[in-house]
């Protein structure tokens, strides 16, 4: 084998490790650190990882790697990524190179640094391996960031949507809440609603599109909007059930999505229940205990089948209903019988409204980190005061 070609075999068995190494995750410090580690140990050299938070921020110390870096603690620099370095000749100088964090002709993200003391000058091949390398990191960090710019968009679109629901009729007292999974999990479907009726009544959804993502989050808003259609109707809940699923499922595109619906009467003291595909919801009584109302449950709407019933149960002064998407009860590896019996087995403070009942729930179930989204809504026929 030839000088040349050992040296060919090498670089791209450097490019193979940097491949394996650099991006194992979406966090950005993680990939500078891996990119420091990966030059310091091939280049023989230290290496220090610049980046800027936006275009057009000041370059900040993310990560350093070799022997004698600091450790990457962060340091706040205003000065722009100098161009790339000549390998100095003069063994009286150190040799350094210093490259901009950047993909092709895109704007660069930062810069990195390498300083060799002492060393022999760069050569070509480790300048065009440190190159690559550098490229790569600036790839998975481009990408990193046009995904959470996605994640952001949809979670405000559905915080948007799910903080402004239609409002009931005064006679009703009414608390929601919202919880995304975390940070950089990607949103969900979930949602809740209300829609005024005639003669007092409410109509209270909770809803569920399947997937994660913007389009889930465009798809719940569809949804919401074919509901309020159908629900001005006034028709009972297992008929606008039917007739959302017939629209629905007239659309290819468009993903199925677990739905309960309770149309609640005050005047009647009663709640009158339709599920597709849905669980079940709670009401807890006056004292604080639990009970999960028994359903029949129906197909997920999207799917075209239909056969949604209703079911009617009296709604006493004093009880509040919670409705309720998956992700506040489910565990992994849990059977949903479980997850629902712990729900059942609360036992709130007597006299809980909404508005406590949502806070309570959420904190005794740890909801805060849950693995799904989480909507929940609570209501309560409001006491109408004595003359």
């Amino acid at each position: 084998m030839s000088e040349g070609d050992e040296a060919l075999l090498i670089r791209v068995r450097a490019l193979e490790r940097a491949i394996g190494e650099i991006g194992t995750t979406l966090d950005e410090r993680t990939t500078c650190r891996e990119l420091a580690a990966f030059l310091a140990r091939h280049l023989r050299g230290t290496v220090a990882v610049d980046l800027r938070a936006e275009p057009g921020t000041p370059v900040r110390r993310v990560a350093s790697a070799g022997p004698s870096a600091s450790g990457g603690g962060p340091t706040d620099t205003g000065t722009a990524p100098p161009a790339p370095a000549a390998a100095p000749t003069s063994p009286d100088r150190t040799p350094e190179l210093a490259v901009p964090l950047a993909v092709g002709g895109e704007d660069p993200l930062g810069r990195v640094t390498v300083i060799r003391r002492g060393g022999a000058p760069f050569s070509a091949d480790e300048t065009a391996v440190l190159r690559q390398a550098v490229r790569l990191a600036a790839r998975h960090l481009g990408h990193a960031r046009r995904l959470a710019a996605t994640e952001d968009t949809a979670l405000h679109l559905q915080r948007a949507l799910v903080a402004e629901p239609g409002r009931p009729h005064p006679n009703l007292e009414v608390a929601g809440g919202y919880l995304p999974a975390g940070p950089r999990a990607l949103v969900g479907g979930d949602w809740f609603e209300t829609v005024r009726l005639h003669f007092g009544r409410s109509l209270l959804v909770v809803g569920d599109v399947m997937g994660h993502g913007l389009d889930a989050a465009v798809d719940m808003n569809a949804y919401r909007t074919v509901l309020r259609d159908v629900a001005a109707t006034d028709l009972p809940p297992h008929r606008v059930l039917r007739h959302l699923d017939a629209v629905v499922a007239e659309d290819d595109a468009r993903r199925p999505a677990t739905c309960l619906l309770v149309r609640v009467d005050p005047a009647r003291g009663t709640a009158t229940f339709a599920s597709a595909g849905h669980l079940p919801p709670a009401v807890f009584g006056a004292d604080g205990s639990a009970e999960i109302v028994d359903l029949p449950v129906g197909p997920p709407l999207g799917t075209g089948v239909g056969g949604y019933e209703p079911a009617t149960r009296p709604l006493g002064t004093g009880e509040t209903l919670l409705i309720f998407t998956d992700g506040l009860v489910e565990r992994r590896g849990e059977d949903i019988d479980a997850s629902l019996a712990r729900l059942a087995s609360l036992r709130l403070p007597a006299g809980s409204g909404p508005e406590q009942v949502v806070e309570e729930v959420l904190r005794r179930l740890d909801a805060h980190r849950a693995e799904d989204d989480v909507a929940l809504l609570a209501a309560r026929v409001r006491l109408r005061p004595t003359p």
